[in-house]
C-alpha cells in the first residue's frame, strides 16, 4: 500500500503529538462544564482519530458515532451528505464535540445535532481544508473550532480516512496517487 502514496504529509509520530495536544486543550476548555460533553465521531473516517483522542481527554465523556455518507467510493464529495446512522445518545441540552475529517458534510451534522437539541456544539478535525469550503460553519453556543492541520488541497488518505473503503489501516496521512482511483 506504500507504493501507492505519492507522499505521507504527517506521519505517525505527528499525528500522536498533535491530538495530544487537541485532547489537552479540550480537557482545559471543558473541564468546568456540565453535564459532560457527548464526543460524537463520524464513522467510518473518524475512528482512529476519536479513539485516540478520547483516550488522552482527561474528563468523563459519553461518545458515540454517527455514519454521514457523501464520498461514495468518489473522490470529490457529492455536496449532499446522507445521514445513514444517527446518533443513538440524548444530546439534549449537552455539549457535543463533532469529528469530522473535512468540512464538506459539517452544516448538516450540526443542524441534525441542534434540531437534537445540543446546546453548544464544537468541531474537532484532524485535517481542515479551507481552499474547499463551500459553506461558512456555523458553531453552535460556545462551541470552539479545534484544528489538526491546515491540509493542501489533495487527496488523502490513511488514519481512518480511505478511498473506496481501502487505506484507512495506513498509520499516517498521505497522498493517494491520481492512478490509484481514476
Amino acid at each position: 500500500m506504500d507504493s501507492h502514496i505519492e507522499k505521507v504529509l504527517w506521519t505517525q509520530d505527528q499525528i500522536s503529538r498533535r491530538v495530544t495536544e487537541l485532547a489537552a486543550q479540550i480537557t482545559h476548555d471543558f473541564n468546568s462544564v456540565s453535564p459532560p460533553p457527548v464526543v460524537v465521531g463520524v464513522a467510518t473516517g473518524a475512528f482512529l482519530f476519536l479513539a485516540d483522542l478520547v483516550r488522552n481527554i482527561h474528563l468523563p465523556i459519553s461518545v458515540d458515532f454517527i455514519r454521514a455518507e457523501s464520498y461514495g467510493s468518489g473522490t470529490l464529495s457529492s455536496g449532499a451528505p446522507v445521514l445513514s446512522l444517527d446518533s443513538k445518545l440524548d444530546v439534549k441540552d449537552k455539549h457535543v464535540e463533532d469529528i469530522v475529517d473535512t468540512g464538506t458534510t459539517l452544516s448538516s451534522l450540526i443542524a441534525n445535532l441542534v434540531s437534537k437539541g445540543a446546546s453548544s456544539v464544537s468541531v474537532c478535525t484532524l485535517l481542515d481544508k479551507p481552499a474547499r469550503r463551500k459553506i461558512q460553519v456555523e458553531l453552535v453556543g460556545e462551541g470552539k473550532f479545534y484544528r489538526g492541520f491546515e491540509c493542501p488541497d489533495y487527496f488523502v488518505v490513511g488514519y481512518g480516512m480511505d478511498f473506496a473503503e481501502l487505506y484507512r489501516n495506513l498509520p499516517y496521512v498521505g497522498v493517494l496517487k491520481p492512478e490509484c482511483y481514476k
